[in-house]
């Protein structure tokens, strides 16, 4: 969805940036809402932290224009220094000054206010992320988890319009990283934040944001809930991304796919001939022991991992194995299987 004009916090429009002759942003157009939690992904090298230093004016792009609550901070005409743009930033190591403690690393985004106001807000903030007992530390005595919270504190104490997070998770340990992200986002979306968290982490971008927009190469791929990108991406690149798919060599025909594995129908603007790739996701293939299904194919390792086993069947015509994964248990003899793929589970591409 479109945030209306009165919502929109920052819009940019058709922003370019350049390093020598490396493109790192190249006409980038994207509007956010007050409000949104926005998860920038992609693959490394893809300008989605070079996109975050613009917004954030640490540096000045090439062309086009970045606007907040709809007045021009970086274009032709105009460039307003970071620290009066009113957006906080959470880097990746936190970057929290180890001669101060908590308390005073806090202060420190505060030092333009009067004293007695900095105090009284630093005070305020360091409660309502629930921190009381940490403001005397120093950095290097909390945990990961607790330098997160702190970083955050110290950026929104100085009340911004928009918190741009680089990595914020990637330095905890799994299950600490899941927690303190949830944590986070339940109190930045309380607190009504607008958020553009980088991430190069697929799963935490689906579930993190309210919008998801993927990158490669400079340019935006794709831009939409988590559902919209998982389920119907635009490309292949934009399948690929966020789930492991087997391909299929396969040829259009009179309004079907033909491929080693069957004929799928689908609806394509292309002529017959036309080379495509089937994309079929590893949990849409069911499996039976023994003959049967639409095809058959032969079990050549399984792999347990708990909730789910993940298989790889040969069958005959494909050059690689299928890979499967499924939370049906098959006997521990099994060899020979039945497939069938599932509908709704499978995307066509332009053959590579």
């Amino acid at each position: 969805m479109t945030p209306q004009a009165q919502d929109r916090t920052l819009e940019l429009r058709n922003v370019s940036r350049r390093f020598g002759a490396t493109v790192a942003l190249d006409d980038v157009s994207l509007t956010i809402a007050s409000g949104e939690i926005i998860c920038l992904v992609g693959q490394s090298g893809c300008g989605k932290s070079t996109l975050l230093r613009m917004i954030a004016g640490v540096d000045v792009i090439d062309g086009g224009r970045i606007l907040l609550n709809g007045q021009e901070v970086s274009g032709p005409s105009r460039f307003v220094e970071p620290e009066d743009r009113k957006i906080g930033f959470v880097f990746q190591d936190y970057a929290l000054f180890p001669h101060l403690t908590v308390e005073q690393n806090i202060l420190f985004g505060l030092r333009r206010r009067p004293k007695q106001e900095a105090t009284a807000r630093t005070a305020e903030v360091i409660a309502h992320i629930g921190i009381v007992h940490l403001k005397e530390r120093y950095p290097h005595m909390l945990s990961g988890g607790e330098q997160q919270r702190v970083a955050l504190a110290r950026a929104l104490a100085p009340q911004p319009d928009i918190l741009l997070m680089d990595e914020p998770f990637s330095n905890l340990d799994r299950g600490l990283r899941e927690k303190v992200r949830d944590e986070t986002l339940s109190l930045l979306k309380g607190l009504g934040t607008t958020v553009i968290m980088v991430t190069h982490d697929p799963e935490e971008a689906l579930s993190a944001g309210d919008r998801v927009v993927l990158m490669k190469a400079g340019r935006i791929v794709q831009a939409g809930s988590g559902y919209d990108l998982h389920d119907r991406p635009v490309s292949a690149y934009a399948a690929e991304f966020f789930c492991a798919f087997n391909k299929v060599s396969g040829a259009y025909r009179n309004g079907h796919v033909e491929t080693a594995i069957g004929r799928f129908a689908q609806a394509l603007d292309a002529g017959d001939g036309t080379p495509l790739t089937l994309y079929i996701r590893p949990q849409g293939i069911s499996v039976t022991p023994g003959p049967g299904g639409d095809l058959s194919g032969q079990l050549k390792s399984r792999m347990f991992l708990g909730e789910v086993e993940q298989l790889a069947i040969s069958v005959d015509g494909l050059e690689q194995p299928l890979q499967v994964r499924t939370m049906h248990r098959l006997p521990p003899d099994t060899e020979t299987v039945g497939l069938s793929v599932l509908p709704d589970s499978w995307l066509v591409f332009p053959a590579a």
